[in-house]
């Protein structure tokens, strides 16, 4: 029966042994964040420190990952966040995910840590053998360079999962990078939200390889039932209206008209610098500078990512999406894409979040401590964000990081995180979303770009599309392929040859939720913390001010109470 043989991989960091145990079949259903979640409230305290030996780590790819599904190939990293100090998934594109699963292992479980903190580990994952190796020698290298130097004597298969200098500086804002499946192999996929960079660094982990050298896809039980779902699947996708053709930085006028492509620290949804910032500008300079769009991972039909060149032709980064234009330009005023794109890079480099990044450099903008629009210190700051000075080692640690350094008042955030580009003010269901989901301030967790929504419904907009993205993020999906519940259930019931229905599936995205509630609670989070940051709630955008987070406690409270599904629920697309 497909799956049967799959397995888990245990890894104790103390004392650097490794464990290969069976997966549990009862487990079957779960994958990706789903999985995480479950692994986390079973095997981690939710009371323990963040950054300390009792927090687990675990690299999880969804349900289909590894398979032929078009675009189904992302992983999942959980653990307790530093920045919310609660559970936390991020996930992310690139090959690491189809390579574990085609290896059979369905999730990567890391404890403890190493008795000298000085020390640096990698783990390399092959078919029969995983084996944790010396690392001192990659010590603080960034992220391009140390893929780089894995990789150069590899199988071309094998793929990275790896942090840069953030990460192993223990920076609330550090992300985990994938490599992608192109030929260089790029790290420049980032599972970024929450820190788990961080956590990984507090393990001694810098790098995973995962070489699956020839090994095959994942064999569904119902091979023509698959197959034609996913051709059927594919085709409607390829002949529908593919709204991430040209990638997410398409939506940045649509963002401004909204007033959610926000500025200066989100004293305005607007942004003068509009025109100089669309991603249409992207687009238009392939033909000059060359770049393109590409697929991250093997299997993928949305191919979102843009290939972004500089004017002399080299190759900068992959992708620049709306968060990060948004982010690190228009809401630090900085108004040239070729600036955004080089602090894009760096953040992929140092190994950060591009949201957290971008938001704790504004308020500091806002504070007065740094001018508006200076990319260049910005760069330097990104740059040296590991040195441990009192003001970098502030913008590592994200927003309320930087509040805290400079007094400033103004700090958009949510659980400790960063408000995501999407403002709360005009689109208030995902503002619901991310004052209730165990995620903190995440966009991805359930966004909702209906501005003329009426108040009472809210609440079920949020807990439906949070539903919808929590099944796409366990079933290996990528959001934007904008599978269904009903989508996700019909591919589960041919892998394993059995019926899976809808339900099941809503069902398992809910209790996911359930648990990430529930670990939340034994780390101290009360009812009172499910709200937004002040500055949200009485500061206004838009024509006149008229924009703000009204949304009262009971509609936020609404939301975490089951509704009864409705036919809709099971058709709605994953949103991201």
């Amino acid at each position: 029966m497909a799956g049967e043989n799959d397995r888990v991989i245990y890894v104790d960091m103390t004392d650097q042994s490794v464990a290969i145990q069976p997966f549990p079949q009862e487990w079957k259903l779960l994958g990706g964040r789903a999985l995480s979640a479950r692994i986390l409230l079973e095997q981690c305290d939710p009371a323990c420190e963040p950054l300390g030996p009792d927090n687990v780590l675990v690299m999880a790819p969804g349900v289909l990952s590894g398979t032929t599904a078009s675009t189904s190939g992302r992983i999942s990293i959980g653990g307790k966040s530093p920045l919310t100090n609660g559970i936390k998934e991020a996930n992310a594109g690139g090959n690491p995910g189809q390579d574990l699963m085609k290896l059979g292992y369905r999730a990567l479980i890391v404890k403890g840590q190493p008795a000298d903190s000085s020390r640096r580990y990698g783990l390399r994952v092959e078919q029969e053998s995983v084996t944790v190796v010396e690392a001192d020698a990659e010590k603080g290298l960034w992220n391009y360079a140390l893929c780089e130097k894995l990789l150069a004597d590899e199988d071309k298969n094998a793929s990275v999962i790896s942090i840069g200098p953030a990460g192993e500086g223990l920076l609330a804002g550090a992300s985990v990078a994938c490599t992608d499946q192109d030929r260089e192999r790029r790290p420049a996929r980032h599972a970024a939200r929450g820190g788990l960079g961080a956590v990984m660094g507090s393990k001694g982990l810098k790098w995973v390889l995962v070489d699956p050298q020839k090994a095959k896809t994942r064999r569904p039980e119902d091979t023509k039932a698959f197959m034609a779902k996913n051709k059927s699947y594919s085709a409607d996708y390829l002949g529908g209206a593919q709204m991430f053709q040209t990638g997410t930085s398409a939506f940045v006028q649509t963002a401004n008209m909204l007033h959610t492509f926000v500025y200066k620290n989100r004293t305005e949804g607007q942004s003068p610098d509009v025109e100089a910032l669309d991603g249409a500008r992207i687009v238009e300079k392939f033909a000059e500078r060359g770049g393109g769009m590409h697929n991250c991972m093997t299997g993928c039909i949305v191919k979102c990512s843009n290939i972004v060149h500089n004017a002399a032709g080299d190759y900068v980064t992959s992708a620049l999406e709306f968060e990060t234009i948004t982010l690190l330009g228009a809401s630090c005023a900085i108004s040239s894409l070729d600036d955004v794109a080089e602090l894009d890079r760096l953040c992929d480099e140092l190994g950060l979040d591009t949201i957290e990044t971008g938001a704790a450099i504004a308020v500091l903008m806002d504070s007065g401590n740094l001018d508006w629009g200076n990319a260049k210190e910005a760069k330097d700051i990104i740059r040296n964000v590991a040195d441990g000075s009192e003001r970098n080692t502030a913008i590592g640690n994200g927003v309320v990081a930087v509040g805290k350094l400079t007094g400033h008042a103004r700090v958009p955030e949510g659980r400790g995180q960063a408000i995501p580009a999407w403002d709360p003010r005009p689109l208030k269901a995902t503002g619901v979303t991310y004052a209730t989901s165990a995620m903190g301030a995440d966009h991805t967790a359930g966004l909702i770009i209906n501005p003329g929504l009426a108040p009472e419904d809210f609440a079920r907009a949020s807990q439906e599309s949070q539903i919808v993205n929590t099944a796409t993020d366990s079933s290996g999906f990528c959001q934007f392929l904008q599978a269904t519940i009903a989508d996700i259930a019909e591919f589960y019931s041919a892998f394993y040859g059995e019926e899976v229905t809808k339900e099941q599936v809503a069902d398992m995205a809910w209790e996911c939720m359930e648990d990430e509630w529930k670990f939340n609670e034994g780390a101290g989070w009360t009812a009172e913390g499910d709200k937004l940051s002040d500055c949200l709630v009485e500061e206004g955008i838009g024509p006149d001010g008229v924009f703000k987070f009204d949304v009262g406690a009971e509609t936020i409270a609404a939301a975490k109470v089951r509704f009864e599904p409705t036919d809709e629920l099971y058709g709605t697309q994953a949103s991201a």
